[in-house]
């Protein structure tokens, strides 16, 4: 997306067209989001291993969490 926005800004410093600025960038963009947003199977290959849910110990939290808080009196 930076290299477009700096190849945006001169062609359109050069040809003195904003337009041209605005339309380099948003190409920039849709070819960054078409290369990172999918799901290649390149990116697939080597999957993250999440560690397990632990469920043990969530009532204990929960109970301690319910403590009714006291506020000081000014």
């Amino acid at each position: 997306i930076l290299f477009s926005q700096v190849i945006g800004f001169i062609y359109g410093f050069i040809t003195e067209q904003f337009g041209w600025t605005v339309y380099i960038v948003m190409a920039g963009f849709a070819l960054s989001c078409l290369l990172t947003l999918p799901p290649w199977p390149m990116y697939r290959r080597n999957p993250l291993k999440w560690l397990p849910v632990q469920e043990s110990g969530t009532e204990e939290k929960k109970a301690a969490d319910r403590k009714p808080k006291r506020h000081a009196k000014s």
